[in-house]
């Protein structure tokens, strides 16, 4: 799966208190922070599976072929900043590492390490990445509102498979900088196959405490003034629901081509907020498009 920041199309949803002032970050930074954090989870990944298939019981390896791998790099177009109505481009890195029961790791859905096993029902520690703005993200609004730098966030996931081709589940974060907390539910369907190509819908509801609110779509009055609209001081609550789409497109025995497409609309105090109702939209849409190896 690709990422599409709704762990991206949104990007950084935070918490309460609007920082007066947070450090910008270019692109590279971006691209560099999130290449970080999955290059050093897949490596934790693969160091835990290579040391639990050496020490089996009996002495001989798991099957291989429970453990996938997919490698790539692509570029991805998202709002330029949460509830923008322009776009931006950026260079991205594909992960998809699945140890079934174990491990997962992908540019989609973050990082998931099972704890809770089983036929139906799992569930464990879950960390994931979120986009931030840029000061020239903003257009019009720079030097006006804050600019906002990438964050990590971790918390706990359960999820339930209620057939072998859809999974509904849900995970809570923490902003690991920062005060907030993040809320998603979503259920995922495998598409039956269509000749080689393999493709899947995935529904997604987001909601925060009221410091994210406040930190991506909230207005000082100080602030307010500048920008001749109404102070905005949102609460906990919806922020997001989203409709992706994920193509596969198979281009040899080892590589093809991954591409997501995500349709989000914005929801309660974050739709209303001035930023959306002046100067963004309420519709959230981002594609992503990856060449892919898999191993």
């Amino acid at each position: 799966m690709l990422a599409s920041p709704c762990s991206a199309c949104l990007p950084d949803v935070p918490h309460f208190a609007l920082p007066d002032f947070l450090p910008r970050t270019s692109p590279n930074n971006r691209v560099q922070l999130s290449a970080g954090f999955l290059s050093a989870c897949l490596l934790a990944g693969l160091c835990w599976s290579s040391g639990s298939r050496a020490d089996t019981g009996d002495g001989t390896a798991t099957d291989p072929n429970a453990i996938t791998l997919a490698l790539g790099a692509g570029m991805e177009r998202l709002p330029s900043f949460p509830g923008g109505k322009t776009h931006r481009n950026e260079s991205i890195p594909y992960v998809d590492f699945e140890w079934p029961d174990h491990v997962s790791l992908s540019t989609l859905d973050g990082l998931q390490v099972d704890l809770i096993g089983g036929t139906v029902l799992h569930g464990g520690l879950f960390g994931d990445y979120q986009w931030g703005r840029d000061s020239e993200d903003l257009g019009i609004l720079r030097g006006k509102i804050n600019s906002l730098s990438p964050r990590l966030t971790t918390g706990g996931y359960l999820e339930w498979q209620l057939s072998k081709t859809i999974d509904v589940g849900t995970n809570l974060s923490h902003d690991i900088n920062g005060a907030g907390e993040y809320l998603q539910v979503y259920a995922e369907w495998d598409l039956p196959k269509i000749w080689l190509l393999e493709h899947s819908f995935e529904v997604h509801w987001q909601a925060m405490n009221a410091p994210a609110a406040n930190r991506f779509f909230g207005i000082t009055p100080s602030q307010a003034s500048v920008l001749n609209v109404p102070a905005w001081h949102p609460g906990a609550g919806s922020q997001l629901a989203s409709l992706e789409y994920d193509l596969f497109v198979p281009t040899s025995q080892h590589t093809g081509v991954a591409l997501a497409l995500t349709y989000g609309r914005l929801l309660g105090n974050a739709a209303g907020s001035p930023l959306v109702t002046r100067f963004g939209s309420r519709t959230q849409i981002s594609e992503a498009l990856a060449f892919v190896y898999h191993f």
